[in-house]
């Protein structure tokens, strides 16, 4: 288990209510964006790592863990925003930028918007929002009907089963956990990635960028060469992993963010 004694916790103002976030660690900013539905604690043994060379902040995405939940429609402008809110309170005028699935499309409009306050971006396991993303075929990745015995916990747990290899039993309670504040709405984040129009922000993205993804991840794996021609960024593919890579290698994950925000 991760000693978390050297994490700060804390929270900000914003436009839509108190944001949560934690800390570590001294130096250039690293801000880091959880998939959906997930939390900071997507991070909890990538923040230590990263915050031995830097500042390293992992936020509650808005919506999400104990950030503020508004009721309107999660869009991916929204999370933005909520970024935005974010990193205005903390006074970062400048900072490197990671997003992790559903965080990646968000560090996306982030970098979109705030172009050179962006010193670098890693994109990990990020879908390529295009025409074929929109208009697929978009099955039910977490969502569970409540019931009276409580077995919708069972398949919450039976749903992500298979992104997670025996003996990461750890990490997957903790995407239970995260999924069960946000029950009534545990599948929204992944429609706002759907709905997204991703293609007309890239061109405003100046950071130089880094795309990023578990050999087990065959959702995002495709959006790497997707990336690579939209951005001419390099790509990389990381040594294990499927859909909760920062839990299940996050010592690589961590070298990889490290090596990336070094090379400015």
């Amino acid at each position: 288990m991760t000693d978390t004694s050297a994490l700060w916790k804390d929270y900000v103002p914003s436009r839509f209510g108190q944001l949560h976030y934690v800390e570590t660690g001294d130096g250039e900013p690293v801000l880091l964006l959880h998939q959906t539905p997930r939390s900071w604690t997507e991070y909890v043994d990538v923040l230590p790592l990263v915050g031995a060379r830097y500042r390293a902040i992992a936020m509650d995405t808005l919506g999400y863990g104990a950030s503020a939940k508004p009721e309107e429609p999660h869009t991916i402008e929204r999370f933005a925003d909520g970024v935005g809110d974010l990193v205005d309170a903390l006074g970062l005028d400048r900072f490197h930028l990671v997003g992790h699935h559903t965080g990646g499309v968000v560090a996306v409009e982030v970098a979109a918007r705030l172009q050179d306050r962006v010193a670098s971006l890693l994109l990990s396991a990020t879908s390529f929002v295009d025409d074929e993303k929109r208009g697929g075929a978009h099955g039910s990745v977490d969502h569970v009907d409540p019931t009276p015995d409580g077995t919708h916990l069972r398949h919450l747990w039976d749903n992500r089963r298979g992104f997670y290899r025996p003996g990461e039993e750890e990490a997957l309670g903790r995407y239970v956990i995260d999924a069960l504040t946000v029950l009534d709405r545990v599948e929204e984040g992944h429609r706002a990635v759907r709905r997204y129009a991703m293609e007309p922000r890239l061109p405003q993205i100046t950071a130089r960028t880094l795309a990023v993804c578990a050999p087990d991840d065959r959702f995002s794996l495709p959006s790497l060469a997707k990336f690579a021609a939209a951005l001419g960024c390099p790509t990389r593919v990381l040594s294990a992993g499927h859909a909760a890579a920062p839990e299940q290698i996050p010592r690589e994950f961590a070298d990889t963010v490290v090596e990336w925000v070094g090379r400015g």
